[in-house]
């Protein structure tokens, strides 16, 4: 076969997704060396090898088993990510496309070579620390509930607007069919190297998404004074932040690779996903 070396990594709170593991596990350990992440292994009573350091172990992809939350996961472990194939053990998963019925003969396949598709990713950081890398988006909300907070939006250098809304949400094209779709932003191919920009419930009826450049870098300052919000990074991470920070998002150099499974047009499989 073609892949000498793969990783293993699921959610571990679920049954069915440890015997989905197992089975992968009892059709391919003879046939490629398989690399389980720590806390699978860890349920599994097997040694298991950290996601952070399964490309310096030669791993060339990673099997990701469960929903999307457990592919952002796996994706935010590593720095340059490896190809993800993701397998659906979730809901409605924009980023797993395995269903459980096709696992092995789609793994299978990819074993005697794949191609993958990359995706652009957003690096954020907070008073010039980096925090984390977005995949999907990156939320700034009221840290009260039901709360409005005002901040200013600039687009290399240049005021985007001053909002008064619950948040806004800086997604990129991956993410444009998640937390941004739900706030009533745009649906991006994620062939555009684009970062779309959507108001959460703006107190402006004139306050409208907008789609910028990849390259360009934003500035966010929240600009009530006393009024504290909370920036969360794909849903997995979060902090707080006051007036007086200063959070900048730029495009990732390494972006989030895709196991590319199906010549299924993008289009298409957006009006599945949500019908």
């Amino acid at each position: 076969m073609a892949i000498k070396k793969i990783g293993i990594s699921s959610r571990c709170d679920r049954p069915e997704v440890i015997e989905m593991v197992r089975t992968i596990l009892a059709n391919f350990s003879s046939k490629v060396q398989i690399f389980v992440a720590t806390p699978t292994a860890d349920v599994l009573g097997i040694k298991g090898t950290p996601v952070e350091r399964m490309r310096e172990e030669g791993v060339e992809l990673i099997i990701s088993v469960g929903g999307d939350g457990t592919v952002l996961r796996n994706i935010a472990k590593m720095k340059d990510p490896l190809p993800i194939l993701g397998i659906n053990m979730g809901t409605l998963g924009f980023l797993v496309d395995v269903e459980p019925e096709d696992t092995i003969e789609t793994i299978e396949e990819v074993l005697y070579g794949f191609s993958y598709l990359e995706r652009m990713r957003v690096d954020v950081f907070l008073n010039g620390e980096m925090l984390e890398t977005a995949t999907n988006e990156i939320a700034i909300m009221s840290a009260k509930p039901a709360k409005i907070i005002q901040f200013q939006v600039h687009v290399s250098g240049c005021l985007l607007e001053d909002m008064r809304a619950d948040g806004v949400v800086f997604a990129t094209p991956t993410g444009s069919t998640a937390y941004a779709m739900s706030a009533g932003g745009p649906i991006v191919n994620p062939r555009i190297n684009a970062i779309v920009v959507v108001p959460v419930a703006p107190f402006k009826l004139s306050s409208r998404p907008w789609v910028i450049p990849s390259d360009s870098e934003i500035t966010v300052r929240l600009s009530a004074p006393g009024k504290e919000a909370v920036i969360a990074i794909d849903g997995q991470k979060s902090y707080r932040i006051r007036p007086d920070d200063i959070v900048k998002l730029k495009k990732s150099k390494f972006p989030a690779r895709f196991v590319k499974i199906s010549d299924t047009c993008f289009y298409e499989r957006v009006q599945k996903k949500l019908t």
